[in-house]
């Protein structure tokens, strides 16, 4: 009774009402939840952004390398399926034993014939199509298909008929030089790229400028030697059917060398006099499909690895710019490129790179190799030759500290010795002594081998480092001179040995003294012609792509370079207008246009007088 009435006296005292008490807690309410999403959207104490951009781009270059090592392993997986799978089965078709017993009336040296007519002679037409599909399709795009044209002729073996085996074998050759420019391209650009992203500070970066000269020449004698250390490899896993199937179904040498009278420098064409019936038995069909089964796996693996581990080698908007200079101009752009004196003079070299890896295969493994060891001897020769390849790409790596003409003035040097020696080394069939020399030689032409292709791919990058939009049409020039080198070797395959030897001297000779010419020519500064790369004409309506006469772009938000081009191209017509006045002919044409225009006005003026006098009239 006191508490209410002592409230009753004081109102001070009593509770407020509920509608108060509920507006006084949500008032509470509202200010703690403001508190909390000011502590949340607000400036975070633990968060650094530097570090944070620290992290991103670190998570880029991780990227890049992940690329390159994708793009590698692809090519070695696709090249290592394609040789061994056609080793085996040029061996199993050479066989007369295999040729009678399975395709009786089949005709499988015609068709094999046919086969590398279409793989060594369809490459020629590359440069009319490759840049055109790689701006089309996209660099990483063009190495997956290309690698599942590649699984198509793996595909084509399981019924081996003229009208699977021949189309595959042509789809090879038109597949070859695009993989391989879109693969010298991807690397260069990875490079690139990565040199963005360690450099990503730097105000010509940020504003996707062209980089000083030499910053990522570093950058890209890595790339490219990673990548030829992996691909080399191919030449030891392609001998896998070879050692592991085929090698216990072989004759001894006694029965497949019976024929062969000499060897070496001394022969015309591969191995004149071989025995046709190399084969002791026939082997089983099943035991065929299961090859071809894994090979086949492999081809998918490295399809998939293209299409999902590797990136995109340009930006969305970059590809856009690539694709939308016309293809009339992509087209013709390869041509006008061979104006660069720079490139002209290493086209020898480019035609002796592609000599020199066929005669590694032809000529070493076959005419001096097999012809002195036997038939069971060529995978362990193949293997070597691959693995001194893949060693010795790292020597490349020495580019990083000397002139960049060491590694091709060294592997240029080791085959010179090489054929000089092959040219004099006498030789016999079924010489199992010979072993060491051969393997030797195998190691030493690997040395060169490895030296030049992995020069040649890394001076192309630091000559065309800073000019990202003329990459696929430098390697498509590139790899167009191995086609025609592969073309040539297939024409010459029933030359004598020596003169097989004394062209490709010949060549290297050429090759040496026009890259001495061309980094004479570099050293004194003399100037390079390169083709205009004609501006994009983008058919896109949008915000970032827009066509110049619809633009919506007002006069405030033009930037200065544009006012000022706008004001030379207005003196450049001011004083075109200036020169017209000046000049008889236009005054003449003035003075006639004013005088006919003087008339029109009388006549009009006449027109109206009589008209007004009509209206008087009425």
């Amino acid at each position: 009774m006191a508490t209410v009435d002592r409230e009753a006296l004081d109102p001070a005292l009593a509770p407020p009402p509920n509608g108060v008490m509920n507006e006084l807690q949500n008032v509470g309410h509202d200010d703690n939840m403001q508190g909390q999403m000011e502590e949340f959207l607000g400036p975070q104490a633990e968060y650094n952004e530097e570090e944070e951009e620290r992290k991103y781009y670190r998570r880029k270059r991780l990227g890049v390398i992940k690329n390159v090592l994708a793009a590698s392993v692809g090519a070695l997986i696709v090249y290592s399926v394609y040789m061994g799978l056609l080793q085996m089965q040029l061996l199993l078709h050479y066989d007369m034993t295999y040729r009678e017993v399975k395709y009786s009336n089949l005709g499988l040296e015609d068709i094999d014939r046919k086969m590398l007519m279409g793989i060594n002679v369809t490459p020629i037409v590359g440069l009319l199509y490759t840049p055109i599909l790689i701006r089309f399709l996209g660099t990483k795009w063009m190495m997956f298909l290309a690698s599942g044209v590649y699984a198509l002729f793996v595909s084509t073996n399981y019924w081996e008929r003229y009208y699977t085996l021949v189309p595959s074998a042509v789809a090879i050759g038109a597949a070859i030089v695009p993989l391989w420019a879109s693969l010298g391209n991807y690397i260069t650009r990875m490079a690139q790229q990565y040199y963005e992203y360690v450099h990503y500070r730097e105000e010509h970066v940020q504003e996707q400028k062209k980089p000083p000269k030499g910053a990522c020449h570093r950058y890209v004698i890595v790339f490219q030697a990673i990548f030829n250390i992996i691909f080399h490899l191919s030449f030891i896993f392609a001998e896998f059917p070879m050692k592991f199937v085929l090698n216990g179904y072989l004759h001894e040498n006694s029965h497949v060398l019976h024929g062969v009278k000499t060897c070496g420098a001394n022969i015309s064409g591969l191995i004149p006099g071989l025995n046709t019936t190399v084969l002791t038995s026939l082997p089983r069909s099943m035991l065929l499909i299961q090859v071809e089964s894994v090979l086949m796996g492999f081809s998918f693996l490295a399809m998939i690895i293209f299409l999902v581990l590797c990136g995109a080698a340009y930006r969305p908007t970059e590809e856009i710019d690539l694709r939308s200079i016309g293809w009339g101009n992509i087209f013709q752009l390869p041509f006008k490129h061979l104006r660069d004196y720079r490139l002209r003079l290493l086209c020898p070299f480019f035609v002796y790179s592609g000599f020199e890896v066929l005669f590694a295969v032809n000529g070493i493994s076959l005419s001096y190799g097999v012809c002195v060891l036997g038939l069971k001897k060529l995978w362990l020769l193949l293997s070597v030759y691959g693995l001194s390849c893949s060693v010795c790409s790292a020597l490349s790596l020495c580019m990083l500290r000397l002139p960049r003409w060491l590694c091709l003035a060294g592997g240029s040097g080791v085959q010179a010795v090489l054929l000089v020696a092959l040219l004099a080394l006498p030789l016999r069939p079924n010489q199992p002594e010979y072993q060491g020399p051969l393997l030797v030689i195998s190691v030493l032409w690997g040395l060169g081998t490895a030296l030049n292709k992995t020069g040649i791919s890394i001076l192309l990058g630091m000559l065309y480092a800073e000019e990202k939009e003329r990459l696929d049409f430098v390697f498509t020039i590139y790899h167009w001179w191995q086609a025609v080198a592969i073309f040539i070797v297939y024409l010459w395959a029933d030359l004598p040995m020596r003169a097989k030897l004394a062209i490709l001297l010949a060549t290297l000779l050429l090759a040496c003294y026009c890259y001495w010419v061309m980094e004479r020519r570099l050293a004194r500064k003399k100037s390079y012609r390169l083709p205009r790369i004609p501006r994009p004409r983008h058919k896109v309506k949008g915000y970032r792509y827009l066509e110049e006469d619809d633009s919506d772009e007002s006069d405030s938000e033009k930037s200065e370079e544009e006012e000022e081009e706008e004001g030379r191209g207005e003196e450049v017509m001011g004083a075109r207008d200036g020169e017209r006045e000046d000049s008889p002919g236009p005054r003449r044409r003035d003075t006639a246009c004013h005088r006919r225009r003087r008339d029109d006005a009388g006549v009009g003026e006449g027109e109206r007088e009589e008209r007004e006098g009509g209206n008087a009239s009425l």
